[in-house]
């Protein structure tokens, strides 16, 4: 065996000559691996110019001087890249997240196991670069913010009335659509074509709850207006045409003849008075 099991460090050989040789590749090999601290894991491009002896975890689809190198341990010295491929177990503290690291086998994962947590952290980036303006950025096709079971709010706080609390749309990372409540209370609605000159096409005042819209609205109808004053009385029209006479009914029907009434009793004969004296 020429060299070590673990570290892969070349042994002397006996009756080797330039023995210091070997010896230094060793010693190169251990200043490496000790107590590795390398600078970020999140380089796929090599440094420019790094100083001798940082070290990097190589990140995934590498490329230039490190294709091929993924995950490895890469360290700058004497003016050349060496690579280390890394045992399960072996610890790398990372600098620019502060965080210490176990390869696992397949991946370097933080130290301790599970799930890592972000809570806190001043920049979380996925697939993305956060920055100090936007520490929480995030480049996908979707974002989706799910239920535990019941409602999901979300909600974007601002200190004081004058300052925005808003959402903002952007074409090519400039404005062009925002909502929220933009230097106060009231909610608005902006649109913009350029980025620079806004108009605001609706605005909901917080106290009353009125809606106005600033720039103007179509299709709307506007509120009602009060009652009209009565006109005057219009001209008297033209009387009105006689009518015609109407047409005379047809003759009724003669009714029948009335029976005959019965003849009355004759009455008794007048008593002859006495004859009057001669004179």
């Amino acid at each position: 065996m020429d060299t070590s099991p673990n570290l892969s460090l070349p042994y002397l050989a006996a009756a080797q000559s330039q023995k210091h040789v070997t010896h230094n590749e060793a010693l190169r090999v251990l200043d490496a691996l000790v107590q590795i601290t390398v600078a970020t894991r999140a380089l796929a491009v090599p440094p420019v110019a790094p100083a001798d002896g940082l070290r990097y975890i190589v990140a995934a689809a590498a490329t230039g001087a490190w294709i091929g190198q993924n995950l490895k341990i890469a360290a700058w010295q004497d003016g050349a890249w060496a690579f280390f491929a890394p045992r399960t177990g072996w610890l790398a503290w990372v600098a620019d997240e502060a965080k210490l690291y176990v390869f696992d086998g397949t991946q370097w994962a933080i130290a301790g196991g599970g799930v890592p947590s972000v809570n806190p952290a001043p920049l979380v980036g996925v697939n993305a670069t956060a920055d100090t303006t936007n520490r929480l950025a995030v480049k996908s096709p979707a974002t989706l913010l799910d239920n535990t079971g019941n409602g999901h709010q979300l909600k974007i706080n601002k200190a004081a009335a004058a300052d925005t609390s808003s959402v903002l749309f952007q074409t090519a990372y400039a404005g062009r659509a925002e909502f929220g409540l933009t230097g106060d209370d009231n909610f608005h609605v902006k649109v913009t074509p350029n980025g620079t000159v806004w108009k605001e096409s609706l605005l909901i005042d917080a106290s009353s709850g009125i809606v106005s819209f600033p720039s103007g609205a179509v299709g709307l109808a506007g509120p009602a207006g009060p009652p009209g004053a009565t006109g005057p009385s219009g001209p008297t029209g033209p009387a009105g045409a006689i009518g015609s006479t109407g047409l005379t009914g047809p003759t009724g029907a003669t009714g029948p003849a009335g029976a005959t009434g019965t003849t009355g009793a004759a009455g008794p004969a007048g008593v002859i008075g006495p004859q009057g004296l001669t004179g």
